[in-house]
């Protein structure tokens, strides 16, 4: 029997819609990283990207547990001495509740090409409007 690898023609995408109120950071961040890199498909190959689009909407209203909005930070920094720069997850999920998911699922993600590929098929709002009707998403949910 001979391994299959997928090509560009065997690739089905399809594009979910995923409501993030009341769900816990990590746990969505996971599941839509799995969505993301098509593992959930019989014809999942590390080397292809053949996942699907997912949409998600309410971020804002997304949970983490424990004290987790006071603890955690995110860092940056500008390769100046001096140049470290700290934000709580409170602060960044409340100016820019889209960055806190997109940084969970991309540390999930192959940090390479192939990874920033991936979360290119990810567009995060945080309301429940979204403008991405006409691709017809199926809802997708995920248990609690």
């Amino acid at each position: 029997m001979k391994t299959f690898n997928p090509t560009l023609a065997d690739i089905d995408r399809q594009w979910y819609l995923v409501d993030a109120e009341d769900q816990i950071l990590g746990r969505l961040a996971s599941q839509i990283a799995h969505r993301l890199r098509g593992k959930h498909k019989p014809e999942f190959a590390p080397h292809v990207d053949n996942g699907d689009f997912v949409v998600v909407i309410n971020c804002e209203k997304i949970r983490v547990t424990g004290t987790k909005l006071q603890d955690k930070r995110y860092y940056s920094h500008s390769d100046w001495v001096g140049g470290l720069k700290s934000v709580t997850l409170e602060k960044l999920l409340a100016e820019k509740p889209e960055e806190v998911l997109r940084k969970a699922v991309r540390g999930m993600l192959p940090k390479n090409r192939l990874g920033r590929a991936m979360l290119k098929k990810l567009k995060i709002y945080a309301g429940a409007e979204h403008p991405h009707a006409a691709q017809a998403p199926k809802p997708l949910t995920f248990e609690k």
